[in-house]
């Protein structure tokens, strides 16, 4: 047993043992941090029932919900948050996230604004903000957040990709490929040819060429796929090409699963395909 799983350990015992709520919370975090969802779940719940209007506890239930993939159920728990304490900036921010997982886009723009009201430094550099409102097919604030999150780094290649995306959609690619944000070095394989591929420079099969260079790690090789397929089926579906996009959106969340936020961006859009048909 690790050292960290042996503290965890401990945390819960002591949790279990005294049934403090102050206690019961430090284990949850503690499961949390350490990648075990399930048992701060039980610890953040058994915290609810200790005391009912502790807004921390449902806090961590709905991250807990989240980390699970149960977005309505974290949903509900960030809502309780917000009724116990209206002031919880954090809480809109989570509930953002998992109405986007949930599909529902609109919800999701309006929980992440009124987070940026009450936290407005965060502004710029709230990308998942731009996805939102990407999917609300609110493209001119995407547009203008993906701008904004210059001031934040002007080496992120997802984040051209994503204010091409909102120009596309609004006035076309070929007026989106002129007014592709310029990138310095991304050095994640495959962002720089994924980044020539939306300028025009490259073909998809260039991209993909490129996931397999040097000596990845079987993790980095993952990721490197599932990057590759997830920006190109955005490629394929803002050019139209729906069945094309779905097989490849299909690819990077069915068989290259990651733990990061974008992996639910390529399930969310896989299932926004799967639901409106090719076209």
């Amino acid at each position: 047993m690790t050292r960290t799983a042996v503290c965890l350990f401990c945390l819960v015992s002591t949790a279990a043992a005294g049934d403090s709520v102050v206690e019961l919370l430090k284990a949850a975090r503690a499961a949390l941090e350490t990648g075990e969802p399930k048992t701060a779940l039980e610890l953040a719940e058994k915290a609810v029932r200790a005391d009912p209007r502790n807004p921390s506890a449902y806090y961590l239930s709905g991250l807990a919900q989240e980390d699970l993939g149960k977005h309505r159920e974290a949903v509900t728990a960030f809502t309780k948050v917000l009724a116990l304490d209206p002031k919880a900036a954090r809480a809109y921010n989570q509930r953002g996230s998992a109405h986007f997982k949930l599909g529902e886009f609109a919800k999701s723009v309006a929980d992440f604004d009124r987070f940026l009201e009450m936290q407005p430094e965060q502004k710029h550099g709230h990308w998942r903000r731009g996805i939102s409102c990407y999917y609300a097919r609110q493209f001119e604030e995407g547009r203008k957040q993906f701008e904004g999150y210059e001031k934040v780094d002007t080496n992120d290649v997802e984040n051209a990709v994503w204010h091409f995306l909102c120009v596309a959609r609004a006035s076309g690619v070929d007026k989106a490929r002129a007014s592709l944000l310029k990138i310095g070095n991304d050095r994640r394989v495959p962002m720089m040819q994924v980044y020539s591929l939306f300028a025009g420079k490259l073909k998809p099969e260039d991209v993909m060429a490129s996931v397999e260079q040097g000596k990845p790690t079987d993790a980095e090789l993952n990721g490197r796929r599932f990057y590759a397929h997830l920006y190109l089926g955005l490629y394929y579906d803002v050019l139209g090409d729906k069945t094309k996009a779905l097989e490849h959106l299909a690819k990077a969340s069915d068989d290259y699963k990651i733990g990061h936020y974008m992996w639910d961006v390529a399930r969310v859009h896989r299932d926004v395909l799967r639901k409106d048909g090719p076209k």
